[in-house]
């Protein structure tokens, strides 16, 4: 299935999700050590950047110093679509929100401040009601 391209619709559907748990930014050189499982991996000649749970990196020892509330948009974006990380980024700045954006084949993905996730996910449940609002001619 094609991934949405609409902007209105991505907007009205992304149906914003708070993953449990707490995730940091850690970067490494070579590979992942044992134990650690990350959920993104960024590859850069500086080293690999790893984006793991907080106790995974404890364990393993890793240093960090942003710790994250991860928050998926459910809905299926097309890597192609234009305006959501933009419409995302506005709205979260606006809440004077930091964000991370990671784009997987399906979903967008949001690392935000952990203690201000649940803000987050608020503030973009609002942009979802309006965008919805606005399709609806209200």
């Amino acid at each position: 299935m094609a991934g949405e391209r609409d902007l209105s619709k991505l907007l009205s559907g992304m149906r914003p999700e708070l993953n449990a748990g707490r995730y940091v930014y850690a970067t490494v050189e070579g590979e992942a050590p044992a134990g650690v499982a990350p959920v993104v991996t960024v590859r850069e000649p500086e080293g690999l950047t790893l984006v793991v749970r907080q106790e995974e990196a404890d364990a393993a020892g890793l240093s960090y110093d942003y710790v994250a509330g991860w928050i998926t948009l459910r809905i299926h974006s097309a890597l192609e679509a234009v305006g959501l990380t933009a419409a995302v980024a506005q709205a979260l700045a606006q809440a004077e929100l930091s964000c991370n954006v990671v784009a997987g084949f399906h979903h967008d993905h949001l690392f935000v401040p952990y203690e201000r996730a649940e803000e987050a996910v608020e503030v973009l449940e609002r942009l979802a009601s309006a965008a919805e609002w606005d399709q609806s001619g209200g």
